[in-house]
């Protein structure tokens, strides 16, 4: 049998590492401690692999989980062997946390070691008019895999104030804290808006992940505003 599917780059990537990338748009973890995963991102696995609802662990994170919108809900893959995740073909990278901290908007969490802390941090100003917005801010020693509309780009935000379109932040700093502004203005609105009306903005040491799309389209009726929502992360 012959097939330009049988070009070496098709093949599964061999590496002793519990972390890798099949390629731009999967990773592959291999199981022996348990990996919180999104729910519907597992593509594939081989062995003995186990998949089980992740509820939010704690009452304060279940409090946390009520007063915020709901997008990602998360299961907890466990056992031996290896799973392959994606979602909607959406560029893949990770990032190694080294007892520091990272906050990435919900829909954009693909995996993560089970054993990392995590909580639910609402955005400094987020107010009615957007729907409340809410990360998940993980911390630890372990690996976080996320997942990007395009390829990410990384803008130093230790430089200049730097403002970020709410669907278009993926993650940032964890020491950084985003204010939400607004640029519409009574002659704006009047005209009909600029369809730009609310912004991140990053300012001190630090970093924001930029996504070069505003996401994937929401389902009507799911709940949660655009941008920073968690979803059914804790349901």
């Amino acid at each position: 049998m012959r097939s330009h599917l049988f070009d070496p780059r098709h093949a599964e990537q061999e590496t002793q590492d519990r972390w890798a990338r099949q390629n731009d748009k999967m990773a592959r973890v291999v199981l022996g401690p348990d990996v919180l995963a999104a729910k519907g991102s597992m593509v594939a696995f081989q062995g003995d692999v186990r998949f089980d609802h992740e509820g939010s662990g704690s009452i304060g994170r279940l409090v946390r989980r009520m007063v915020s919108s709901a997008d990602t809900p998360l299961m907890r893959c466990s056992g031996r062997g290896e799973v392959f995740l994606a979602r909607r073909a959406e560029d893949v990278f990770t990032v190694e946390l080294e007892g520091d901290a990272i906050s990435v908007d919900g829909a954009n969490v693909l995996a993560f070691d089970a054993d990392l802390d995590w909580d639910v941090r609402r955005v400094q100003g987020a107010g009615t008019l957007t729907g409340g917005l809410f990360t998940l801010e993980i911390s630890g020693r372990g690996t976080v895999a996320l997942t990007s509309d395009g390829p990410p780009v990384l803008l130093d935000c230790s430089r200049q104030p730097t403002s970020v379109d709410l669907q278009a932040a993926v993650a940032w700093s964890a020491d950084l804290r985003p204010e939400l502004r607004s640029s519409l203005n009574a002659r704006s609105m009047l005209r009909g808006g600029s369809g730009e009306a609310f912004q991140y903005v990053f300012s001190g040491p630090g970093f924001v992940v930029v996504q070069p799309s505003e996401g994937q389209p929401v389902p009507q009726g799911g709940g949660g505003g655009g941008g920073g929502g968690l979803g059914d992360l804790f349901s």
